[in-house]
């Protein structure tokens, strides 16, 4: 059985991460009644026996044994992390998972790249081998952080390349949280442009994120729970919601713990069947702000959960084609998957991961505010003053980045899709 490591970086990434965590062991304890270390369980968790052994322990027999989560959790403020450690997820790590500070980035990439990366490498590899050497079979790791701040973007990132150097047969899957237009830190574009540098280069896949799409999607949650509208009422022990107090007063009250519930289900909707699979290629229910019914398909995998049929899914397939554009030489790019159980609180669920240029505006807005604040060299000093750290990284992050938006507008050209004159263009700073 293949097993994952997720490693948690920087504040916004520890915050999902215990979402995570917590959504892990509720829809399993829903399912496994008996409490057997099964494989489903393997996947994220070791079982350990307090007395020496590891794996294999059925639960249910009464040995004395702990589940602790495949994880390595990273920040260098470490409030959030000792957060989890005094909560109810408390048991499930320990301090050969953890690597905390206490100053933290300043908000700034450099920092976190190039002075704590450098500062921690020897530890966090120390951390990555020792939770890597409990899997039989170790096939991905997942990172999750946030490219605004500085520890998420550049410690983040300086993780990536370290995995890549380590094990570098192992795919890297990471969950980046893009910062909003109206992000209250100021230097979150130059964090995140100089982020997507290391992202394009060394992630395997990267699921891109956005706080105003979160925003939107925990509205319509909310919205949902206030109309009572048959078929869409969110039930009390779904996991899209926290575990304590009423729904309603949840969603208003911490909108960020209901966003980043949202962001460990990946879960895209909470609609009927066949509504279901046209919500998952609308605007409206993106994890970014983005159209991809209006842009072009590079692939499509469609993940779904629950009580739905193999011709349930080749029925909206062939339902939803016509209305999708996918590159001449992937018209066939789909992939799916079928798992009969359902998400805690839900009838059945979809995923629907995709690349699609409908990223780009994402990108051109991304590039846009790096631009505005580079030409007036704001905060540049902070950065330049970080052994290591040159102007030249800037030059050529933002060059990577234009590389990869006009990568995407070659696709479009080749479809017909209206394309902005800025696109054209190379960037001026």
């Amino acid at each position: 059985m293949a097993q994952s490591v997720v490693v948690q970086v920087g504040q916004c990434g520890n915050q999902i991460g215990r979402c995570f965590w917590d959504l892990a062991l509720r829809e399993h304890a829903a399912v496994n009644k008996k409490g057997i270390y099964d494989d489903s369980l393997r996947n994220f968790f070791r079982n350990v026996d307090t007395r020496g052994n590891d794996d294999g322990i059925d639960i249910s027999r009464g040995k004395i044994c702990s589940l602790k989560a495949r994880a390595v959790l990273i920040d260098m403020e470490e409030g959030v992390v000792n957060e989890i450690l005094q909560g109810p997820l408390k048991d499930i790590f320990d301090s050969k998972q953890l690597v905390t500070n206490v100053s933290g980035s300043g908000n700034n990439w450099a920092v976190g790249y190039k002075v704590f990366g450098s500062q921690y490498r020897d530890q966090i590899v120390e951390k990555l081998r020792q939770t890597a050497e409990h899997c039989d079979c170790l096939q991905c790791f997942f990172i999750i952080h946030s490219m605004g701040g500085g520890t998420g973007s550049g410690l983040g990132t300086f993780v990536l390349n370290l995995l890549e150097d380590e094990f570098p047969e192992v795919y890297r899957f990471v969950t980046s949280v893009f910062p909003s237009g109206e992000d209250d830190v100021i230097t979150s574009p130059y964090n995140s442009v100089l982020a997507m540098k290391e992202l394009n280069e060394h992630a395997d896949c990267v699921l891109p994120i956005e706080n105003e799409s979160l925003f939107d999607i925990v509205s319509k949650i909310n919205h949902m729970v206030t109309s009572g509208k048959p078929g869409t009422t969110v039930k009390p022990e779904s996991l899209v919601t926290l575990n304590e107090g009423g729904i309603k007063k949840k969603l208003q009250e911490k909108p960020f713990d209901t966003m980043n519930n949202i962001v460990g289900n990946l879960l895209l909707n909470l609609t009927r069947l066949d509504q279901m699979f046209s919500d998952a290629f609308s605007k409206d229910h993106q994890l970014i702000q983005a159209d991809p019914k209006h842009s072009l398909y590079l692939a499509c995998a469609l993940l779904v959960r629950g009580n739905v049929q193999i011709s349930d899914l080749r029925r909206n397939i062939e339902r939803l084609k016509s209305s999708l554009h996918f590159v001449s030489w992937n018209q066939e790019g789909w992939k799916t998957s079928l798992c009969s159980v359902p998400p805690v609180g839900h009838s059945h669920s979809l995923l629907a991961l995709a690349n699609n240029t409908c990223v780009k505006p994402t990108f051109i807005g991304l590039k846009n505010r790096f631009s505005r604040l580079y030409k007036k060299k704001a905060h540049l000093h902070h950065y330049l003053q970080v052994d290591g750290m040159e102007e030249n990284c800037f030059i050529e992050a933002v060059s990577s980045l234009s590389s990869l938006i006009e990568s995407y507008n070659e696709l479009d050209v080749t479809k017909g899709f209206p394309v902005h004159d800025q696109l054209r263009l190379n960037i001026v700073i």
